[in-house]
């Protein structure tokens, strides 16, 4: 993925691809001919009921649980103002750029359906903003995930008016207006309707989702080839992973879990090693022999994630909403129950996922169980200590990880006195689940590391290609087994391969493409 990528925003759905060229690496966007006809067209709905003398939800009257005021033509510019600054409450850390630009895309796409009523020149700015890669600050805490992500849209509508704090492209922090000066955009005065329809979306919790779907499917393909690696140093069977039994529970991602590990594991010397007879086991421990099962129900719930996705991507989210027969109507469909769900079903694979990636480690370390390793893999055990500490950091993290399973979408606490008395919570499984794939993402890499270590105790016998090829991949920055070492950058350097695909791209480069 390259920053000068143009995605286009039009009336209809972005690919998920779209989504992190434009959050992660900054590609840039242009709002398609169609949107800005679908804008003017319903804005002048909007002006309509504008001026009429019945009130209109969001556009003559106050909001939530002050929206019984009608207000007066003279202050519907400062009402516009006041919900903006008011709303843009949020506390705490910073959000991370890559989470607040794919927030304002999101943001934007729902404008450019031309249900939300906004002024395409309302629009245009937002599309600077992302093109001039200004980020505003948003902050930790302040969405409860219903009536949208409220305080952090409302973050971004602060710059949009030229008003808070922004980033710019080079990181620093600088007052909104001065930023928008230096690249030549114009702040927005707010017309009728445009604050409401600038914060009224799920797009923030969307944003997260988007992004932990494009990390979860690298990291689904590196559990399989982590999970490869252990059962080969651990002298385990890869007749378990055979299609015919895999096929009797016709999963679809136990099938694609089980098929990886079969093309990863073709070739072993290390198998083939132990397949003389003189092996006694009859079977091997869950956590190598349900490894496609536990990694294939991740990935069927990667799949359900992704369907929902899909859908809330294609959406049209404000209240109130104009409709293509120009009626224009309060709903409820800002609820993010459905995007907080699958936030929380995803943590809870996460976790799983982590836990039986740990407890394959544990299983090398442990002279008991390892079939002939040293004791921790450690060089001269007793002087050394090997692997020791780097599986009670694993630990730690899976404990951390079970915490972070805790379902954010079963709470709910009432807000606006009592007119918005039931809310998802999506915001907050949006955030957990970032933290989720990070602990992932490290657990994988101490399990990578350690049964890099472990196939290269088991010379001279040799692993099969695809694994060796990972082998050799964490040879370039880990050195190879030895006295101990510092240990915290070898572990980070293995996150890293994990994180940029190099992990998988070295087994591929040998066995092939894996699901």
């Amino acid at each position: 993925m390259h920053d000068n990528e143009v995605v286009a925003v039009g009336p209809g759905p972005l690919a998920f691809d779209d989504v992190v060229r434009v959050a992660r690496y900054g590609a840039q966007v242009r709002l398609t001919d169609d949107a800005i006809a679908e804008m003017a067209a319903s804005r002048g709905r909007v002006e309509e009921l504008a001026e009429a003398d019945t009130p209109a939800y969001g556009v003559s009257t106050g909001f939530g649980a002050l929206a019984t005021r009608h207000i007066d033509p003279a202050l519907r510019a400062q009402l516009q103002r006041s919900l903006i600054r008011s709303h843009a409450a949020g506390s705490g850390p910073e959000v991370e750029t890559e989470v607040v630009r794919a927030m304002m895309l999101l943001r934007l796409r729902t404008l450019a359906t031309g249900h939300t009523g906004v002024r395409p020149a309302t629009a245009r700015v937002l599309e600077s903003l992302l093109n001039a890669r200004l980020t505003p600050i948003v902050h930790e805490y302040g969405s409860l995930g219903c009536s949208g992500d409220l305080a952090p849209l409302s973050h971004v509508a602060l710059t949009i008016m030229g008003e808070g704090v922004v980033r710019d492209a080079e990181g620093r922090l600088r007052p909104a207006a001065e930023a928008l000066k230096e690249h030549g955009i114009e702040p927005v005065e707010l017309a009728a309707k445009e604050g409401l329809a600038l914060v009224n979306g799920t797009d923030g919790m969307l944003g997260m989702l988007v992004l932990a779907l494009h990390d979860l499917s690298r990291l689904l393909t590196t559990a399989d080839i982590s999970a490869a690696m252990s059962v080969e140093a651990l002298l385990g069977t890869d007749y378990v992973f055979a299609a015919d039994l895999q096929a009797l529970r016709p999963h679809p991602g136990q099938a694609l879990a089980a098929a990886n590990m079969r093309t990863l594991l073709a070739g072993s010397g290390v198998m083939a090693s132990h397949r003389d007879g003189s092996c006694t086991r009859v079977q091997d421990a869950y956590s190598l022999r349900c490894a496609p099962q536990v990694a294939g129900a991740a990935r069927d719930t990667l799949a359900h994630a992704s369907a929902v996705a899909a859908r809330e991507i294609a959406s049209a989210i404000d209240n109130p909403v104009v409709l293509a027969d120009g009626r224009v109507e309060s709903n409820g469909n800002f609820h993010g129950a459905p995007v907080a769900y699958v936030l929380d079903f995803l943590a809870i694979a996460v976790a799983d996922l982590a836990s039986i990636s740990e407890r394959r480690t544990d299983r090398m370390l442990d002279v008991a169980r390892s079939h002939g390793l040293p004791a921790f893999l450690a060089d001269d055990p007793g002087v050394d200590s090997g692997h020791m500490i780097a599986q009670y950091t694993q630990a730690a993290i899976v404990s951390e990880l079970k915490r972070l399973a805790v379902p954010a979408s079963v709470d709910s606490i009432p807000s606006s006195a009592m007119q918005e008395d039931h809310v998802s919570m999506g915001w907050s499984a949006g955030r957990k689940l970032r933290r989720a794939v990070d602990g992932l993402t490290r657990v994988l890499a101490i399990e990578l590391l350690t049964a890099a270590r472990a196939l290269d105790l088991r010379a001279p016998y040799a692993p099969a290609p695809g694994t060796g090829a990972v082998v050799a991949a964490l040879r370039e920055p880990v050195a190879g087994p030895g006295p101990d070492r510092f240990l915290a950058p070898e572990i980070e350097a293995v996150v890293r391969l994990v994180e940029s695909g190099a992990v998988v791209a070295a087994a591929e480069s040998v066995a092939g493409p894996l699901a």
